[in-house]
């Protein structure tokens, strides 16, 4: 038997695996090199957030400065609206946008007719190619107070027209309700594709035992998708603190003072602040904050996780 365990562990055990896997490995290499070229090599650029600086003297060549740039943050008196706003927007994106995207899977998943459903995965997942700045002018012919197509027909109607954008009210569900059309359909594709590998021998023997439709969704299906909800929840609150500058700044713009309550964030903020004295220290500190708030809380979740079902958790 040791025999055995040794042949299956010896030094050539691990040249048959890599031959074995080589096309999941060649799979790999694309996604390899994007983080390698776009997540490691510039982390040493973080050095920026402590230099004061200077173009000529280069990032390694501006004078040490230390938690000086950090003042720009603490010192914003609007910091705790910014937060709280930056935070609600992604846990609503996060909450409504998996429930959203698992309900679509499994409706999806219903759909009998297979050419059918190839076509209506392709319809849900088009809003994700469309770019923000379509999405924003969708918005402002859909919402403008003069000649927007909402207005337009409760004028039709003899109703009073509605002043969307200077109800700061009225935004919150707006930019959601956006940002779940335009991303729905691409969650829904990698629910659904965890569906397909539900092993079909369990769902039919359960319709076999008389367990109905919903039967099967609650005790099977739902069961079998917690492991992709728990991923995809974790590598969500990884960006938390970052908010969707394209969605808040093609949608509202980033100088409406009347909706800054709800809809003013961390982006926005530092862009305002940007376009009248533009320094890299500022942008990198603000990123620097927000990458170790989100690898913090993702270390935490990923514990706690891994206390509650180590199985699901990402390391």
């Amino acid at each position: 038997m040791t025999t055995a365990v040794a042949r299956k562990t010896g030094p050539g055990a691990g040249t048959k695996r890599f031959r074995k896997n080589l096309a999941l490995l060649l799979m790999c290499i694309p996604a390899i090199l994007f983080f390698l070229v776009f997540n490691y090599i510039p982390m040493p650029g973080i050095y920026v957030a402590f230099i004061n600086f200077n173009y000529k003297a280069g990032i390694f060549g501006s004078p040490f400065v230390g938690l000086e740039n950090f003042r720009f943050l603490l010192m914003t008196g609007d910091l705790p609206v910014l937060i709280r706003n930056t935070v609600l927007y992604n846990l609503a994106f996060i909450l409504v946008g998996n429930i959203v995207q698992i309900a679509m899977a499994l409706m999806l998943n219903e759909i009998g007719n297979r050419r059918f459903r190839k076509v209506s995965q392709s319809l849900m997942i088009l809003p994700h190619f469309i770019s923000y700045v379509i999405v924003g002018l969708f918005a402002y012919n859909l919402l403008n107070f003069e000649f927007g197509v909402l207005n337009t027909a409760l004028r039709n109607m003899g109703l009073a027209p509605l002043k969307i954008y200077s109800n700061a009210g009225a935004w919150p569900f707006i930019i959601v309700l956006t940002n779940l059309w335009k991303g729905a359909g691409y969650g829904t594709i990698i629910y659904f594709a965890a569906i397909m590998n539900i092993d079909v021998q369990m769902l039919e023997a359960a319709e076999i035992d008389g367990a109905n439709i919903f039967q099967r969704m609650r005790y099977i299906m739902l069961p079998s998708l917690k492991p992709t909800f728990v991923i995809l929840l974790l590598f969500s609150l990884g960006g938390i603190l970052q908010g969707n500058f394209g969605l808040m700044y093609n949608m509202v713009g980033a100088r409406n003072q009347a909706l800054f309550a709800t809809t003013d964030i961390i982006e926005t903020y530092v862009f305002r602040a940007m376009m009248s004295n533009f320094n890299f220290a500022t942008a990198s500190t603000v990123g620097f904050v927000q990458s170790v708030f989100g690898f913090l809380l993702v270390l935490g979740a990923n514990t706690l996780v891994r206390k509650l079902e180590p199985e699901y958790s990402l390391f």
